[in-house]
């Protein structure tokens, strides 16, 4: 598959993050307790996960863990507690301020991440088109929240 495919997968996967984040924040105000809510996300995450990973031709990859530096592993802890704290956010300052301050963090973590080709990222050197698109990008969040 060509780029394009990705490029318009990875806009519809940010689409499909922004409705799953605030729907977590939902839950959490409707329960009160946005700990609970996601705890609860996690938990059919995980199970989620599971039965992809089960459904899967390559099982066996799991015992290749053994070679992953553990603190890669941190990434799963990452992410709960990232969606734990918009969960917070969101009702406090809206689902898109809180997606448009979240969607700058990524791009200016991504630009970084790419030039220093970390965690099998290709690498790709920072521009000046870079410098200028993250510029804007920052402002314009700066200017969607204001």
């Amino acid at each position: 598959m060509n780029k394009t495919f990705y490029f318009a997968l990875a806009f519809v996967v940010g689409f499909i993050i922004a409705l799953h984040l605030a729907m977590n924040a939902d839950v959490g105000e409707k329960i009160e307790n946005a700990r609970a809510a996601n705890a609860v996300f996690w938990t059919i995450g995980a199970v989620v996960a599971i039965i992809i990973w089960l459904a899967s031709p390559n099982r066996g990859a799991i015992t290749r863990l053994k070679d992953v530096n553990p603190l890669l592993l941190l990434a799963g802890a990452m992410g709960a507690a990232l969606v734990l704290a918009i969960a917070v956010i969101i009702p406090r300052i809206g689902a898109g301020p809180t997606n448009v301050m979240q969607l700058a963090g990524q791009v200016v973590a991504g630009v970084l991440i790419s030039q220093l080709a970390l965690w099998s990222s290709p690498q790709e050197s920072i521009t000046i088109l870079k410098v200028v698109g993250v510029v804007v990008m920052v402002g314009g969040a700066y200017m969607a929240v204001a």
